[in-house]
């Protein structure tokens, strides 16, 4: 069935753009999910051992901020990383409601492994692009986020 002239002009070059932009975020999550699966973690608890390892010491609050997730949500993190030895949480002297957030050894020695995935990801993701494209598009980006 042909389309007529309405349906076809509904989907503007927009939002062809913006699919496309949707679209690449979504499947590295989806490449990174089985990368990380791999060393029995997710993704969000990958990128929370990044952010402690980043900046030792971060709160959950802190950390919660970084993931854009609720701080209850980050709590969950923290318990299953605990649970798996991969991070300890402290209790910050003369406050007893706050906990820093520290790497245990385990966590620091799965680090390496963890970083060369994520460059096996990001060389899939990148292959093929010159690094004058790349800086372009980083250009594209962040005057499409200041935008925002």
């Amino acid at each position: 069935m042909a389309k007529t002239s309405d349906e076809q002009s509904y989907l503007s070059e927009a939002d062809g753009l913006v699919f496309l932009i949707e679209e690449v975020p979504r499947k590295l999550r989806r490449v990174f999910d089985a990368s990380t699966a791999k060393f029995g973690l997710t993704r969000t608890q990958w990128r929370a051992l990044a952010y402690i390892f980043r900046t030792p010491g971060l709160t959950q609050t802190e950390l919660a901020k970084c993931l854009e997730l609720e701080r209850a949500s980050v709590g969950h993190v923290i318990d299953q990383l605990e649970k798996a030895d991969y991070v300890e949480r402290r209790a910050v002297e003369g406050n007893r409601r706050v906990w820093t957030l520290h790497l245990r050894p385990k966590a620091i020695g799965i680090l390496p492994a963890l970083r060369a995935e994520a460059d096996v990801v990001y060389e899939r993701l990148l292959a093929g692009i010159s690094a004058n494209d790349i800086a372009t598009f980083k250009r594209l980006l962040a005057s499409m986020s200041a935008n925002l």
